[in-house]
Formats: C-alpha cells, structure tokens, sequence
C-alpha cells in the first residue's frame, strides 16, 4: 500500500501485521503447499494473541475499531505469506461481519468474541455442489422442529472446513418460496452429525483445509439463526462486501513481491555480457506489473475508502466487484510477467514464483467468478446512467449535428 497516504497509526498497525508475518515458519508455508502440514490454527492463535484479528469490529467484541482503510493495509501485508493463511485469516473480517452486522448479542459473545480472540476457528459454508454463482438455487435445507432447525445437505470449496469449530450455513427454510425469499443464515457448530472432506488435490492455494462439508440431519439450536427466517438474502448480498474486498486486499502484497523477486533477479542475471534488465523485453514486463501493481492498490484504497463512508449500496457493490476483478486478473498478470522475465528457472522450485502463479489462478475464481463480477459492474452501473446529475455538462450536444434528429434512429 501506498505509505504516503498512510497516516502514522496505518503504519504502526503495518509493522505489527509484518511482525506476525515474520513470525510465520518458513517451514509451514512450504509443508502447506506439500499438503502435508496439519490444519495450522496456531496461526489463528497467534493473531488473535496479538490483536490482529477481526480489526473491523467494536473493541467490546475484541476488535479495534478501525475501518476498511486500515483492514486492506493489515491483508495486503498479510498476503506475503500466501494465499492459504491469507484466506484463513480474512475469514474473521468476512464471518464476523455476519454475526456483528446481523447477529443477536448472544451470537456475538458465543461466536464473534472468541473467533477475534484466535480460540474458535469460523468457515464459511456457501458453495455446493450443483454450483457456486447461481447461490439463490442453493438445496440444502432446514426445517424447523420445535426449538431446533434440522439442516440437511452438503456444502463444498469450504476453505477452513478442515479446522473450523462452526460453519456460517446457507439453507432453503421454505421451498415453495422464490430462490431469493426462501432462505436462511445459521451458525452451525461442528458435531458428529457435519461429516467434513479434505478430498481436493488443488492446483494452488493448498493447506487452508478446504473441503467439502456433509450435515446429515444436524440440529441446530433456533438461537443460531442469523437475522431474519428466509431473510438471508440481505446477509448474502452484504456479505459480498468483506468477500470480495478482501480478495482483492489480498493480491497486493504478493504482487509486489512477484515483481521485487523478477526485478532483483534480472539485475543479477546476465546474458550477451549485460544484466538482463538491460533488454527492453525484459524490463518492460516489469514497468507494466508496476503499473498493474499501482493501479490495483489505488483502486482497492479508492474502494475501501468509499465502504468506509457509506456511499449507496449500488455504487458499492460495483466499486467492490471492479477491485476484485481488476486486482486478481492483475495479480495473475504480474506473476505470469514475473516468471516470464526470469525464464525457466521461475518455473522450478528454487524461486515461490510457480507456486504465487498457482496461487493466483484460484483468485478469479472463488467468491464470484469474474464474469459475475462483470454481469454486476455493468448492471449498477447502468442503473446509475438513469439517474441525471444536476449541474452536469450535457456532452452529448457538442457535436455539429447533435440536434439533427432524423439522424437519431434507435429501433
């Protein structure tokens, strides 16, 4: 992130973030990507020892207080160490936003206050197998049978499934009810009844515990309903926020150090008699990351700022879908780039280039594929082209034929 335009509190809360970062053992990221590595909730624990967690959220709940501005600065530093803990570690801010924008008081002590603390581990359960973008078809269901909700069904693409104590549950409560009226939000605690399945070999982003999550007939008290029976639309399209900004937060550190990693490599490597920086091929694949890099963190501050402020839910859904767009297509460039510059040693394992490129394929896909961000880009904004700006310069009519209108044929 950009330090002049950080205040002197952004930057201390920086360098505790680095702190932790620095405190991570080599040895686990690489036992994570091997898929060897237990679930690491002593990651976890360590953050929230340190305060570090859920920095969002009221200091009565065991956050800080503070705002997007200062979460995108504490990600973006936290992704230095991949994007397996980088995830882990959002899904505080993105679970927590749940329960303390929607939950009861009892929710935020039982769940919000020991997942900031590091003693529970949250996940979130969305996706199923029949599909993650078309989340309003969702099937698995709970009915209610007295003061419990019998949750039937199975969630899968669960990162954390394999270490979390509860998962946030999306389920149909009325079947007869359009996709959109008929479902519910739950915290649902892990007992014998949720079966969880670390059975993905993935391409990148390994260790985090993804899995698929099977809840055969699993009670769930009436207390750990999120807001509103049928009401979890709301909470979805609220929760697309932390999901998504959060994403996109997550590609800058690691972008930034693709391209210190290519950079410093091309002044060392030599061929026909010259560092390789010397060759325009070379050096220009690294001034077009830095500006990919610049232009993703200018629009991801941009957009946390306008979060911060409130700005109408329209505009802020579109700000927030182009930052993850923008930000994961350009992280993926950047890492393409780095390992383009270095040649074939970048595609071996004596550099974490091959793996930040596997890393950063997943990016695109997950909490919305970025053609859904593109379908949400263009329908805010088009909804916004029919409101009229007062005071706004008419454009349209500085041309010489503007009010020719037997020119003006729209059908």
């Amino acid at each position: 992130m950009f330090d002049f335009v950080m205040t002197e509190e952004q930057k201390k809360l920086q360098e505790e973030v680095r702190d932790l970062v620095n405190w991570v053992p080599r040895q686990l990221i690489l036992d994570m990507d091997a898929m060897i590595a237990p679930f690491p909730r002593f990651f976890l624990e360590e953050a929230g020892k340190r305060n570090l967690l859920g920095l969002r959220f009221p200091r009565e709940y065991g956050g800080r207080g503070l705002r997007w501005e200062e979460e995108i600065i504490a990600i973006a530093e936290m992704s230095l160490v991949g994007v397996p803990l980088t995830c882990l570690y959002s899904l505080v801010s993105i679970v927590g936003e749940c329960i303390a924008q929607f939950g009861t008081e009892d929710q935020k002590q039982r769940f919000l206050v020991p997942t900031i603390k590091g003693e529970k581990v949250c996940a979130e359960a969305l996706t199923e197998p029949r599909g993650g973008s078309d989340f309003f078809g969702a099937t698995c269901t709970a009915r209610r049978e007295g003061d419990h909700y019998i949750l039937h069904g199975q969630k899968r693409f669960i990162v954390g499934a394999e270490g979390a104590d509860y998962f946030m549950v999306y389920a149909r409560t009325d079947p007869d009810a359009p996709p959109r009226d008929g479902l519910s939000c739950f915290l649902v605690e892990r007992d014998e009844s949720v079966e969880v399945k670390t059975v993905y070999g993935l391409m990148g982003a390994r260790g985090s515990g993804t899995g698929r999550v099977l809840f055969r007939d699993t009670r769930v008290p009436a207390e750990n309903l999120v807001g509103k029976e049928n009401g979890a639309s709301h909470i979805f399209y609220r929760m697309m926020i932390p999901e998504r900004l959060t994403s996109a937060a997550g590609c800058i550190g690691a972008a930034r150090e693709a391209i210190e990693i290519a950079a410093r490599y091309t002044t060392r490597r030599k061929a026909f008699g010259m560092p390789i920086k010397s060759f325009q091929a070379v050096n220009f694949m690294i001034a077009e990351s830095l500006i990919k890099l610049d232009a993703m963190a200018s629009l991801v501050w941009m957009t946390a700022k306008a979060v911060d402020a409130g700005i109408p839910h329209g505009r802020m859904r579109r700000m927030v879908s182009e930052s993850k767009k923008f930000a994961t297509e350009a992280v993926w460039d950047i890492c393409y780039n780095a390992m383009q510059a270095m040649g074939g040693i970048a595609y071996t394992n004596v550099y974490p280039i091959e793996r930040m490129l596997r890393d950063a394929r997943l990016l695109s896909i997950w909490t919305g594929t970025n053609q859904i961000m593109n379908l949400i880009i263009q329908h805010e904004f088009y909804k916004e082209l029919e409101q009229e700006v007062r005071g706004k310069r008419n454009v349209e009519l500085d041309a010489p034929e503007a009010f020719n209108e037997e020119e003006k044929i729209y059908e």
